[in-house]
């Protein structure tokens, strides 16, 4: 089933047998892999990445876990990323969310509100990273934790860009968006995959741009209801020329 909404500005081992609804983001510019030609032919998300493209691979994994349900953000070139989905059977209901204007993360996420009323949990990820993420692990700790928000943390040496988190057994006490690797609270880092209480949505102002890295989880972490845990067994990225070729090399 192939739906649209009007434009508007667990390892299978783990696995459960529910019903649950996720959030895909897949309207981004990608500006530098644009300047660099990269994205000439196709927008970002759509980028193969051993034999699938990004996005493949993201509804692949929250398949695994569960998911009946996926909520695309689109923006940027959300033409070509509708036409690629148009006659494919995917195994999910999908559904296509568009906004007019660049509305950030937490903004794209609150045009889709409608969608997930009847959900008290679900899952949000960035379409454009190739990760493999537990999410039914992910799941059982936020419901245990009574959580907002939690995310799929992952180990890195690199963070300075990424968002950095402190933890305090499974509770986040400090999230820091991009910082320098000497001010970094750690070596975790957001994936880019989060479990979501319906209660998000009362933490994102309705019309306007809204960051869930930058306004939303700083605000859940003083009210000591954003939680982590290391969920994640890989994480590619490709936002710059340079990853993106080392991502392609990784499946070669």
């Amino acid at each position: 089933l192939f739906i649209q909404q009007k434009k508007r500005g667990m390892s299978n081992e783990k696995k459960k047998d529910f019903y649950m609804k996720a959030f895909v983001l897949a309207g981004g510019i990608g500006s530098r892999l644009e300047k660099s030609g990269i994205t000439a032919k196709v927008p970002k998300p759509l980028l193969e990445i051993g034999g699938k493209t990004v996005l493949d691979w993201n509804i692949e994994n929250l398949k695994n876990h569960g998911v009946k349900t996926i909520v695309l953000g689109l923006g940027h070139r959300y033409k070509e990323v509708e036409d690629y989905f148009k006659n494919r059977d995917l195994g999910v209901e999908l559904i296509l969310s568009f906004e007019e204007q660049r509305m950030g993360t937490a903004g794209a996420l609150k045009l889709a509100e409608k969608y997930f009323s009847n959900c008290e949990n679900f899952f949000m990820c960035n379409g454009d990273e190739v990760k493999n993420v537990d999410y039914s692990a992910l799941l059982e700790m936020h419901e245990k934790n009574d959580a907002i928000a939690s995310i799929a943390l992952y180990a890195i040496d690199e963070v300075s860009h990424y968002g950095v988190v402190k933890l305090e057994g499974e509770k986040i006490i400090e999230f820091v968006e991009k910082p320098s690797k000497e001010n970094a609270p750690s070596n975790l880092i957001s994936s880019g995959a989060f479990v979501l209480s319906n209660k998000i949505f009362e933490y994102i102002h309705a019309g306007k741009e809204v960051s869930i890295e930058k306004e939303v989880f700083p605000k859940i972490v003083e009210e000591r209801k954003l939680f982590g845990k290391e969920t994640v067994s890989s994480f590619l990225t490709i936002d710059t020329p340079e990853r993106y070729h080392k991502t392609v090399k990784e499946f070669k």
